[in-house]
Order: C-alpha cells, then structure tokens, then sequence
C-alpha cells in the first residue's frame, strides 16, 4: 500500500484539491479537502442510485490514502486552537484515574485471578495466585509486552485449563478482530507449539488437553466449532460443528459446573444449542431443542438439568427446565413462568442459588431462588434512582457467595460480595477517583412522552450548581439498537463536561431492552424510526423545559448509535448546535446489499433486506448518506478508523464527502480517522483519553468555552 502524507502547518497553506483525480493546488484559504464524483449508478425495485463517492471503499488505492490523510491534516489544521484545551482536558481525566491498580480477585479453580495497570503502562497485568496461605503472586500474561512494536494490539480473551496449568489466549494486531490463539505453559512461562491463527472469540477448554475454538468464514461471521487436541497440529483439528446460514453466528463455551461444552448458534430471531458432555470432549454434540422459525433461547446447566431461558410464548421471556435423562425429549417443564412486566434477560446459576438478572420500570433487578431450602424468592436491593448493577467473576459454581458490580452516575464502580445464608453484602471495593467529591452532583431521572405516547426514560447528571434556565450546554447520548441497554454508569471523563456547567443526559430510546422486550421490538426492523423520533423527541422535551437550548444542545452516538447521528441530523439538523458521530453506520443501503462486508447478512434480521421492495423503501427513507440534502446543518465531528472491521471506515469518509458537497451552511465539519485502530478506536487506555479529550474539546469549542 502507499501512503501520501499532506502535512499541514500555520505558516504554510494546505494543499487543497480533488482526490481521486490527484490535481492540487495552492489555495489561500484554509479549505476542507475535496473528493472527487465518481458516478456508480445503480437501479434497485426501480430507483435509480448515483453514488458520487463509492471508489472510497478501494482502500489500497494511493487516491484514497490521500484523501484520508488530507481530510486529517485538515481536522488537525482546524482543531489546533484547542490544543491547550485538548491537553488540560487529558490531563484532567487522567488525574481521576488511579494509574496503578488492582481489580478485586476472584476464585476459579483453586487460584485468585484479578487484573492489574500500572502508572505509565497502557496495557492491563493479568495476575493470580493460588487460593492457599502464603502463596506468590504471579503475572501470567503481560499485555504490555504483547503490544511492543505494535500500533493495535488487543487481548480478545483468555481461557484458563481446569488444572490451571495452560492459558489459551487470543491475540489481534490488525484491529479487524480476527484473532491468533497462544497457548501458554504456565508451570514454565513459554508458548506451546499449538499457535492457531485466523479464528474468532471464544475458546473453551473441555480438560487440559483438549481445546474448542471457533472460526470465520470469508465475512468474518463466526461459522464453525472446532477441536483441537494440545500437541497435535492444526491439520489434525477436528469440526465438530459448522453453520453455512449467513444468518447465524456460532459460539462456544463451558457451562459454570463444568459438565458441559455448550455452542451456540444464535440469530436475531432464532436460536439452536448444542452440548458435548466435558467428561467425554469427543462426543457427537446433542441438540438443546431444534431451531424454531421466531423462538430465541439461552442454555444453563444446574444440578442434573438443563434450565433453558426463551422467549417462545412468551415475549419478555420464561424460564423452562428439563433433566440431562430426558434431553432430546418434549419432557421441558415450567420453571419461572413469563410476565407482562418483568423481563428474564439471563441467569447466573449456583449449586444452591439462582440469580435471576431481569428488568422492570427501566431498572435491573437481582433476584434470588433458594434451591436448597426452596425458600420464597427475595430481591437484592439498591438505593439510587438511576443505576447499573450486574454479576461479575463468578467462576465457582459451589459458592455461598454472589459477586456483583453496582454503580450509578454519581457512584464509582463498586464491587460487592453478597452472601446467600446471610442475606448481607461486603463492600469489596469501589474505584478510587482521585479528587471525586459526589456531594457536588446531582443525579436526575424523569420520563420523556414520545410522539406515539411512548414514555422513554431519562437519566441525567449535573452540577449542584447547575439550573434549569436553559442557558446550560448538555450533551443528548443514546444507542437504541441490537436490544443492547444503555446504563447510567459512572463516568470519570464525562465530569469534564459536567464541571464546565454541562448537563450529560442518556435517552433510554427504543431499540434498546431498558424497558423490557417490546422496547427492544419496536425499535428494529419497520419500527427503527422510532428509535430516532424517541432521540428528536427527547431533545426538544430537554430544549422546551429549560434543560438547554437549541444553541447548546449537543448529540452524541457511535456504531449503531451513529446511525441515529446521522438519522437525526437529517431529521431536525436545527436542534442540535453540534453533532459527534462515532464510527457511525450510515450507508446503509450499499452495505446491507453487499453481503461479502462483515456483519450485513445476519443483520438483515436487524435492519432489513434491501432486496426485500417493502424493507428497502424504509430503509432507504431513513439512511443517513442517501438522506443528506441541500440545506443546513450543525457543527459535525466525526470519526472513524481505518481498520474498522464493524462499520467500514468509507462509511462515515463518504458521509462526509457527500455533506460537505450538499450543506449550505459555513458551520465545521470535521472528520478524524485513525489510521491504525479499529472499531473501538486506539487500544492503549492513554490513547483512548487522548481521543475522548479531542471529542470535548470539539463539544466545547462548539458552545464557546474555551477554559
């Protein structure tokens, strides 16, 4: 590949021009670059589409490497007034980090594991220790040194064997997450010949020499399962499972009692498990329940049965229950019936407990199944109005105690034992956020009526000293896709905003599951509009009753939520004074056409068929680069990454392109790509503050503070 780098400065003025054509030219003025109209025309159930800018997905073109460096250069060239801005807000956010840390251990299989960072390293220290008096502490992975010499490097997982003695780990350095797996003797610190390359997380170890990983196929759609026996070479590796539905992607792992292998094989609207029983790994795997046309299920294992959790019947999901003798049977009996206003998300089995993780008003809610004493069914409950709490490092399965993470927008990340025979819980450890002062915030919680009449759930932080008399910036986030929920988490960097007079608010916005299944239901497929009016709807409630106003509002989304960016932006572009889209999907029709690109065709599930006449027409009456018109829009920043393996970086590049020909208004529009990371952006934590940093310092900028 060869690169053109245009460097920009104060006193010399850019090179400005038409990429694609490679003319340049010397210009007076500091003005964006220009990419050049390539027409590709295309005709769809009788629509003609002219798409000016479709050569920008030819990334190895050198035209297409200039302009990507050039629409850099201009950003920074534009961006270079707020450079004191930038580093006052980085040093900020790392002041409230505690640079060397330790998270709280956790017990599996007779050691302590837990994480570590330490000042100046951008990697974590994964470290244990055995579970016995005076034992040593070991770092057995080191993702520091992983990342030596490496502009990305991401540790996709790590899989410990049952004896303790090898680790399984995946490693990626192209950020395209296609991952490589090590396999490292931990009694002697060096890699094992059993290196396999080109696969997908995750991996799941059935004894200490007998592995299962998992494999893509041409789209990067996890597709097959497979065994590998430590020693032997890949070409010996066996299949043990392999979906060709385009629609499907297959997973792996090992139930919490350690009796099974479980593959899954889910879609978005249809689900099928398989198990291989752990004590005989070379097993033929045994059907959970067949696949069903709309019927979606999870598999736990507990005490000599099978709890399966589907939504067969029953929209907000039910529980249902069956014995290993019985497997292959219609012998499934009720277990926890379904609720109109409760919704199962998953289960966190015990030997003696079940943790029931579920949903109601907005709020995540534990509840607690005595198996042994079948004592009546009880709630672990929490103080604040607006919260995230979820189990977490609960390896041991014969355990009185359930580990859970709470936190709220004015609580740091807290990590809680609870006990099941005492009913009490332990505080084990909250994040120390150096200089945090929680007296100072006010968390607010409040219901926004939707156009429809749908009411859609706010949550909020200010500064105590903040009003309510619209001369405040706020800053609007929200994701609304996938069915993933939004949770009013504690956020250190955000403080930044919030002390500078900002309010931060996240809408709860259909598309999401904060309100149960249909929440997730009526924001997908022909009802995605609803995600998007839920977001307009939410602005204009926070600019009418004096949250801000339409000169300070400020919106925010990435991926999916990128998506709603550029949705809204189309939308009501006259709400928001500024609009951050974060590697945002908003070409929709050509990508979801092209089912060569990762993740299109199991997400015609999610978004719709274009081929489909009824699904393309709505799809093509909200996407975002079909949808830019002549007229004016906000200040826009917007990112991306070269090697973004969700949403292609030509995406938001021909977005931007196709706004910057179209809008009418002399307003900012910037875009930063990064030219190593990937969907996530930068790996190393110290560059993800330096980006964050950028994106404040661009919202700040954009409503005139400058300190």
């Amino acid at each position: 590949m060869r690169h053109f780098r245009i460097v920009l400065t104060l006193a010399v003025l850019p090179i400005v021009g038409t990429f694609g054509s490679r003319a340049t030219a010397q210009a007076p003025t500091l003005m964006p670059p220009v990419a050049t109209a390539k027409a590709r025309v295309d005709t769809l159930h009788g629509e003609i589409r002219t798409d000016n800018y479709f050569w920008i997905r030819e990334k190895t073109n050198p035209d297409v490497v200039a302009y990507l460096n050039a629409e850099n250069a201009y950003t920074e060239a534009k961006m270079k007034h707020t450079e004191a801005l930038q580093q006052k807000l980085y040093d900020e956010m790392l002041s409230r980090i505690k640079e060397t840390d330790v998270s709280v251990p956790f017990r599996d299989h007779g050691y302590y594991y837990w994480n570590a960072t330490e000042k100046g390293k951008a990697y974590t220290i994964f470290m244990r220790r055995k579970a016995a008096p005076g034992s040593k502490e070991e770092a057995y992975l080191d993702a520091n040194a992983l990342a030596v010499g490496k502009k990305f490097s991401q540790v996709g997982g790590i899989e410990i064997s049952p004896s303790g003695t090898r680790a399984a780990y995946l490693h990626d350095t192209t950020a395209l997450r296609v991952y490589t797996i090590y396999v490292k003797d931990l009694t002697t610190g060096k890699l094992l010949a059993d290196t396999i390359s080109r696969v997908v997380p995750s991996v799941a170890w059935a004894n200490d020499t007998v592995l299962f990983y998992q494999t893509p196929d041409s789209a990067r759609r996890s597709d097959a399962v497979w065994r590998h026996i430590i020693g032997q070479p890949r070409s010996s590796d066996v299949e043990v499972f392999h979906d060709k539905d385009v629609l499907n992607n297959v997973g792996v792992g090992r139930t919490k009692d350690d009796k099974y292998i479980v593959i899954s094989d889910d879609g978005f609207t249809s689900s099928e498990w398989r198990v291989v029983p752990v004590s005989n790994p070379f097993a033929t795997p045994t059907v959970i329940a067949p696949r069903k046309a709309n019927v979606e299920y999870q598999v736990d294992h507990i005490n000599g049965a099978f709890l399966m959790t589907t939504n067969e019947g029953a929209q907000n999901f039910k529980v249902m229950r069956i014995a290993d003798a019985d497997l292959g049977t219609s012998k499934w009996t009720p277990f926890i019936p379904v609720s109109d206003s409760v919704f199962i998300e998953y289960l966190e089995p015990f030997k003696n407990n079940l943790v029931v993780v579920q949903r109601s008003g907005g709020l995540r809610r534990l509840r607690v199944m005595d198996l042994k004493t079948k004592r009546a069914d009880y709630y672990i409950t929490f103080p604040e109005p607006a919260y995230a709490v979820g189990p977490t490092g609960n390896a041991e399965f014969d355990s009185d105690t359930l580990r859970f993470n709470y936190q709220s927008m004015v609580t740091p990340s807290s990590t809680y034992d609870y006990s099941f025979s005492s009913r009490q819980r332990i505080l084990k450890k909250r994040v120390d956020v150096p200089g945090f002062d929680a007296s100072k915030y006010d968390v607010k919680r409040f219901m926004v009526k939707a156009r429809d009449g749908a009411m859609v759930p706010v949550s909020m932080i200010v500064s105590k000293t903040w009003k309510q008399d619209g001369t405040h910036p706020l800053l609007e986030y929200a994701y609304g896709s996938y069915g993933s929920t939004t949770e009013a988490t504690f956020s250190s960097s955000v403080l930044s905003l919030v002390d500078r007079g900002f309010a931060y608010a996240i809408a709860h916005i259909r598309g999401g599951q904060e309100m149960g299944r249909a929440w997730y239901d009526q924001g997908k497929m022909m009802n995605k509009k609803n995600t998007f009016n839920d977001f307009v709807d939410v602005g204009q409630y926070l600019v009418d009753n004096k949250y801000t106003s339409t000169d300070r509002l400020i919106a925010n989304g990435g991926s999916a939520g990128g998506l709603l960016m550029g949705a809204v932006v189309n939308m009501r572009p006259d709400l928001f004074k500024a609009v951050v889209a974060d590697v945002p999907f908003v070409d929709v029709i050509n990508t979801m056409m092209d089912a060569s690109i990762p993740l299109t065709a199991q997400e015609w599930q999610q978004w719709g068929d274009p081929h489909d006449p009824a699904q393309y027409a709505y799809m093509r009456s909200y996407s975002p680069y079909d949808n830019v018109e002549r007229k004016a829009y906000p200040w826009m920043l917007v990112t991306t990454s070269l090697n973004d393996s969700q949403v292609g970086y030509w995406e938001p590049v021909k977005w931007v392109a196709k706004l910057r020909s179209m809008k009418t208004d002399n307003n900012p529009l910037y875009i930063k790509i990064n030219m190593a990371g990937g969907h996530g952006g930068s790996s190393g934590r110290y560059d993800v503050l330096h980006e964050r940093a950028f994106r404040y310092a661009f919202m700040l900028d954009a409503v005139g503070i400058t300190q």
